[in-house]
């Protein structure tokens, strides 16, 4: 092989005497060994199975392969061929399933779907992109949750999905069948008022009003979760609304003062 070097320009050199070469050389001397092992053992497995009815194909495995095949390799080769014939099994079964899964594609046009929304049953007809948001308040007439940011980071749209604090933009309606949706106005049903309703107006945690609803229901999730929360698990719990207004101070209040009071 040639190199260029400053001092003496092109040369030939002798690869064979470089330490990289020689552990490269080492290394597909090993994986040859392997494969040639890999090989013998899935000879001596198909003829492990021939003995039991011919005792005679011991004697021609010892001649067919030498006196240094021992049990010990036998058993390595076995379990090489075990580990491979369970991976080709897994990816036969992930293959299966992503066909599976190809199939259960819906109509772009509009179907039947039924929420479950604060507790209350509603069949809609909707197209599959319909989001959440956007059949919450075009088709139900729930206009609590906003859409404000149109980028999926405000939490204005914040609604409760099984009792876990959800943006209702990121999802599709669809796929909300058989689960439990609460909006702000389900904190307010039979006439009883959710306490951090009236909690936020003691400390004026509103001003325009846009994020005052997702921060409602997010805060109702939150203490949901967390009782006894203090006021550093309070900002990270809430971490996920904004508000423009700037009225965290009376958000956080309000939240402390419920965690404390166990509201």
């Amino acid at each position: 092989m040639w190199a260029f070097s400053l001092r003496r320009g092109f040369r030939q050199i002798d690869l064979s005497q470089s330490k990289l070469y020689q552990k490269l050389a080492a290394r597909i001397e090993d994986r040859c060994v392997e494969s040639r092992l890999i090989a013998r053992s899935a000879r001596l497995i198909s003829d492990h199975h021939l003995r039991e009815n011919n005792p005679m194909r011991d004697r021609e495995t010892q001649e067919r392969y030498g006196p240094d095949v021992n049990r010990r390799a036998f058993l390595k080769g076995s379990g090489v061929a075990v580990a491979a014939t369970a991976v080709i099994q897994a990816a036969e079964e992930a293959l299966a399933q992503d066909k599976q899964d190809s199939t259960a594609v819906v109509s772009p046009k509009a179907q039947d779907v039924e929420l479950n929304i604060n507790g209350e049953s509603r069949k809609l007809k909707l197209e599959p992109r319909v989001t959440l948001l956007d059949a919450i308040r075009n088709d139900c007439d729930l206009t609590g949750c906003k859409e404000v940011c149109t980028t999926k980071n405000c939490g204005a749209c914040t609604v409760m999905i099984d009792g876990k604090a959800v943006y209702a933009c990121t999802r599709l309606a669809v796929a909300e069948q058989g689960k439990k949706i609460t909006t702000v106005e389900g904190l307010t049903a039979g006439g009883k008022v959710d306490p951090v309703i009236p909690c936020f107006v003691k400390h004026d945690a509103t001003q325009c009003g846009y994020c005052t609803p997702g921060f409602v229901v997010a805060t109702r999730a939150f203490l949901n979760e967390h009782p006894k929360a203090t006021l550093e698990e309070i900002q990270k719990g809430l971490g996920g609304n904004l508000c423009r207004c700037g009225t965290y101070d009376g958000v956080t209040k309000c939240a402390l003062e419920l965690a404390k009071g166990g509201a």
